[in-house]
């Protein structure tokens, strides 16, 4: 159904559902404990509870994996389910209709979206036709056969075939301006400026739909058949798909099974259709790009265990620790990596064709877990019996394990280097901090990476019935590292991040931030969504939460953000608008400062300077010296 929702009808919908009705059935052993309930999480893999809720608040919280939110954001997060379907599902278990607020921009939105859709739609049945009648078939339905592959697995991924030909399918839905327009707008043709021609993007391919968690189709992929170049051609970025967020054959997974355990993430289209033709229906790809810490933060929500598979040459070992690299930080306790390398020659499909698939099945369960490549990858070049083979691999392994997010798997990882080379945990953090002046980078207190507020300035932090309290430091004793500093669950938080969570909780706070220039220059990941959410928050003084929930889902390019929302701490411990606005207040310095770090830095190592640029570094150098003299009023 088209329409804006009413935010009157979201905060009478959660002012009216239960949260404990909605986590009961859901989290396993879930019992009151004094005023919160508690239970096992069910975002992760955890034997002693550590998810908690709250009936007064009306609001959940895992100290285990920091999961967190309201049943709103329970519902989205527990079964994948986007802002307006999570409405719907607490919407009938309230016995309520969910209202809609219509308008003539938003009418004119859906019914794009849904010609796009329904185009796309009539796409891919157009393929499936061409597959079953095309005069022209015989060299894909050949090609199929020599992969292995059925004409039933072929039906199960909807595979088919683009003939030769330069504007089939624009002849089929009609060679008009409107139709034109639609069809560029879907990614289906590509006008020829020059010649002022139109012509259909997919020829002579194998055809591969792409399909999103609802099943719509919302791009292809296309595998060529003679000897043109890109030998895969998939969809340009539309309306409709962001290949940097999607993933082939993950609806077909998880239409096959539900309840996913682990998801094996292979290279190409045909290894997922032939893993699935043995009966491995949990084979997903990527679209033309490496994993993304978005594509994991995706998957680790849907299972607790991600399997990737590679070549076992050497662009597959260089491939395999590029994905060590992106899931350090992701990864969490509870949650398993491993790394699978195939036999010189192979593919996984040939290989499920050749060994069967209990035999294929046991080579994933035998693959590399995470700190084991991890480690066998840092020292396979190293002389560990050497000194200088030994600090070597601590500098080079150390900063990638200080990556991760704090947990048992981080600190098993950091007592192996200990193990390995003799030092001890005083004198690792020595040789990273090292690692890191010889960088050039920051010093540890205005790292860009981190933002941890120290116990003396942020006083009582936490909220007593939903944070676990750690013992603060003695008056003798000296004030703890901000790298030492305790979080509660979910690790070190970048700047931009806190910021994003400060205005998640009080959106009017937004009328503060007067953001620096040059912002885009730190090396913060959120950069670009923090200033999209203070935009928001600023035109739209009345948003909620909700409001910017349904919003962002209806904006093509906003929506990308939303996935990225769900993983910055909405169980913010600050629940004080006063002591919001002051940390607000101290952050949005900070961040100015760290621009003017790193033009520093910049300016400071160049060994000619032009005379605006000595000017600009003077100008710096007299910024930080005022910035670290005492206040004389303190």
């Amino acid at each position: 159904m088209a329409g804006r929702i009413p935010q009157h009808f979201i905060d009478d919908l959660l002012a009216r559902v239960n949260i404990i009705d909605v986590l009961d059935g859901r989290v396993q052993k879930l019992k009151r404990t004094g005023k919160n309930f508690s239970g096992l999480c069910p975002f992760h893999k955890e034997k002693t509870p550590s998810f908690t809720a709250n009936q007064e608040k009306q609001f959940y919280y895992c100290f285990g994996c920091g999961a967190g939110g309201n049943a709103l954001g329970f519902m989205m997060e527990y079964d994948h389910l986007d802002f307006p379907q999570a409405v719907e599902e607490l919407a009938k278990m309230a016995g309520m209709e969910v209202p809609r607020e219509e308008s003539q921009q938003n009418r004119q939105q859906q019914q794009q979206l849904k010609s796009l859709y329904d185009l796309l739609e009539q796409a891919s049945q157009f393929y499936t036709q061409q597959l079953r009648s095309h005069p022209a078939r015989e060299q894909a339905v050949k090609y199929l056969k020599s992969r292995g592959l059925s004409g039933q697995a072929a039906k199960a991924f909807d595979i088919g075939f683009a003939p030769p030909g330069w504007d089939n399918f624009l002849e089929k839905v009609g060679n008009d301006e409107k139709n034109r327009q639609l069809l560029e707008q879907a990614g289906l043709l590509i006008h020829n400026e020059e010649r002022n021609s139109d012509y259909d993007r997919f020829r002579n391919r194998i055809m591969f739909p792409i399909r999103d968690q609802r099943g719509r189709v919302i791009a292809f992929g296309g595998r060529v058949l003679g000897d043109d170049k890109p030998k895969y051609l998939n969809s340009p970025e539309t309306e409709t798909f962001h290949k940097g967020r999607e993933l082939y054959g993950l609806y077909e997974a998880r239409k096959h099974n539900q309840k996913l355990e682990r998801l094996l993430i292979v290279e190409g289209y045909m290894d997922v259709v032939g893993l699935a033709q043995y009966g491995i229906h949990y084979a997903i790809a990527t679209l033309g790009t490496a994993t993304s810490a978005q594509h994991l933060e995706r998957v680790f929500k849907m299972v607790p265990e991600v399997i990737f598979c590679f070549d076992g040459d050497q662009a597959g070992r260089t491939a395999a620790k590029r994905a060590l690299s992106t899931t350090l930080p992701v990864i969490k306790d509870g949650q398993e990596a491993r790394f699978l390398f195939l036999p010189d020659g192979e593919d996984p499909d040939s290989l499920v064709r050749k060994e069967g698939t209990e035999q294929f099945s046991k080579r994933l369960d035998e693959g590399l877990p995470l700190a084991e490549f991890f480690f066998k990858s840092h020292s396979e070049e190293m002389d560990l019996n050497s000194m200088d083979g030994r600090a070597r691999f601590s500098s080079a392994a150390l900063p990638m394990i200080h990556t991760m997010k704090p947990g048992i798997l981080k600190q098993m990882m950091l007592d192996r280097v200990s193990e390995l080379t003799g030092l001890s945990q005083d004198q690792l953090e020595s040789v990273v901090n090292l690692h890191s002046a010889t960088q050039a980078a920051p010093p540890p207190q205005q790292a860009p990476d981190s933002f941890v507020p120290d116990y003396y300035d942020e006083g009582d932090y936490g909220d007593p019935e939903l944070l676990p309290t750690y013992p603060q430091p003695s008056q003798q004793s000296s004030k703890p590292r901000r790298s030492d500093t305790p979080r509660s669950g979910r690790g070190t938080v970048q700047l931009s991040e806190r910021i994003i969570s400060l205005l998640l909780h009080f959106p009017t706070l937004a009328r503060l931030c007067e953001l620096p220039v040059k912002l885009d220059q730190l090396p913060e990941n959120n950069i670009p969504l923090l200033c999209a959410l203070i935009d928001y928050l600023k035109s739209h003084p009345r948003a909620t939460l909700g409001t910017l929930y349904v919003d962002w889902q209806e904006d093509p390019v906003l929506s990308g953000y939303l996935m990225t929302l769900n993983g910055i701490t909405y169980a913010d411990p600050v629940n004080d608008i006063q002591k919001a606005e002051q940390i607000l207040r101290d952050a949005l310095p900070k961040l100015e400062s760290r621009i003017d770090d790193l033009r520093l830095n910049e300016l400071s190592k160049k060994i000619s300077r032009s005379e605006e640029e000595k000017n600009e570094l003077n100008q710096l150098l007299l910024k930080q010296h005022l910035n670290q003299a005492p206040n004389p009023a303190k």
